[in-house]
Order: structure tokens, then sequence, then C-alpha cells
């Protein structure tokens, strides 16, 4: 096989936000969406990010975390919820890292 048949354009995958205190707060899951792969400095400094470094996770998060349009979701202006946003970074985390 050749490196070029696997080298495609990211592809939208959607993540669901099911944990049940949160589907009870919010009155249902949450859905959000990821790129499929990314690109090696995003991949990199998602690899090295540690975890005492919130700022840092939290703007590549802001980056990452897409609606189903691919625009990002956050910016300046527009920001999730603390408990929403911590769900997002486990859920990207474990999604990118696999």
């Amino acid at each position: 096989m050749k490196l070029t048949q696997l080298a495609t354009k990211p592809q939208l995958t959607k993540i669901t936000i099911d944990a049940p205190e949160l589907v009870e707060k919010y009155g249902e899951s949450v859905d959000f969406y990821v790129h499929d792969r990314i690109g090696l400095e995003q991949y990199t400094e998602l690899a090295s990010i540690k975890t005492e470094d919130l700022g840092s996770m939290i703007g590549l998060i802001k980056q990452l975390v897409l609606d189903e349009n691919g625009k990002q979701v956050m910016d300046d202006e527009h920001v999730l919820p603390t408990d929403l946003l911590n769900a997002c970074m486990v859920k990207v985390v474990d999604t990118l890292g696999k």
C-alpha cells in the first residue's frame, strides 16, 4: 500500500456528551464535531500539554471543537459552560488520542 492512499482530507466526526449529570442538567445529550485527524502541529501540542497548563489546553480545544459545518464553536465572544468545556476536553483527547 502506498502512503498517499492513506493521506486524506480530515472528515468531521460527531462526538456526543452523554454523561448522566450533564444530560440531566441540559435536558438532553450534547453533540459537537472534531476532525478525524489533525495536523502535526496540533497533534504535537495536544500530546505535550501538561494537565496543569489549562490555558494552553483550552486554547487548543477552542480550535478543535466544531459545529456540524466545521466552524469553531468557541471564540472570543462565545464560550461554553465550564462543565461542558471539561467534558469536551476529555472527549477530544480520548477521540484524537486513539
